[in-house]
């Protein structure tokens, strides 16, 4: 290709609307890379810490010690994702729950409080999501629609010229092309990163739920043993 060719060439003599829409497509992009990387070290904290709570969920601790050693931090900071569905499953259990109290009213105060943390966790976890799929999804039309519009514009030149050529149209469909190349370029990075990080927030809200069942069990049983106990007495 000769220097006269060469991408960035064709870049600065692009016309307006094209190079706009070039811009337009290099911030999607370079935006989206800077999400891609937060959501990647967002998401691999989470299940880091999902695993680190969980082995100390199951090690055989007291639950009432657990509660203390999280809620005692020196930072007073609660961590999101699991440590945050036990303390709000634990706090409504300790306000609701006593010799008295039904076991399925605490229950269900149990679970209303631990699916109101799952819910903030989920939209922790998907918050830019919405983001990537945007990209992915237009990108390419968005750099299409620059290119259509170079071809126009080298079809409105070749009309303008006695003897029509290659080399005449050559550089405006090369300008063109490099919009729809630049589409592509932003959409797959944002398609994949989506697809990618979708599938591991829907992994690590299962495993929050199954989390919030079995530790909502561990409680109502406690409730009905203390309740068993306090009738035996």
């Amino acid at each position: 290709m000769t220097e006269s060719l060469s991408i960035w060439t064709l870049m600065s003599e692009a016309t307006l609307l094209v190079q706009g829409v070039m811009l337009i497509l290099v911030l999607a992009s370079l935006v989206s890379w800077v999400m891609i990387v937060q959501r990647f070290q967002l998401i691999t904290a989470a299940r880091r810490e999902l695993d680190a709570f969980e082995e100390d969920f199951w090690s055989g601790t007291d639950l009432r010690e657990i509660y203390r050693e999280v809620t005692e931090r020196e930072d007073g900071a609660v961590a999101p994702g699991a440590e945050q569905i036990f303390v709000a499953g634990f706090r409504e259990f300790s306000r609701l729950g006593g010799a008295s109290a039904d076991p399925d009213d605490v229950l269900q105060g149990v679970q209303r409080a631990m699916r109101v943390a799952l819910s903030r966790e989920e939209e922790r976890l998907a918050q830019n999501l919405p983001f990537l799929a945007t990209v992915g999804s237009t990108s390419p039309y968005v750099g299409l629609f620059g290119t259509v519009w170079g071809i126009m514009n080298s079809f409105r030149q070749l009309a303008t010229v006695n003897q029509a050529s290659l080399a005449t149209v050559a550089p405006g469909i090369s300008e063109a092309l490099i919009a729809t190349a630049m589409g592509l370029f932003a959409a797959i990075p944002a398609v994949v990163a989506y697809n990618r990080f979708s599938t591991a927030v829907d992994g690590l809200m299962g495993r929050y739920d199954t989390f919030a069942d079995e530790f909502a069990s561990i409680l109502y049983r406690s409730l009905l043993s203390g309740r068993r106990g306090a009738g035996a007495s």
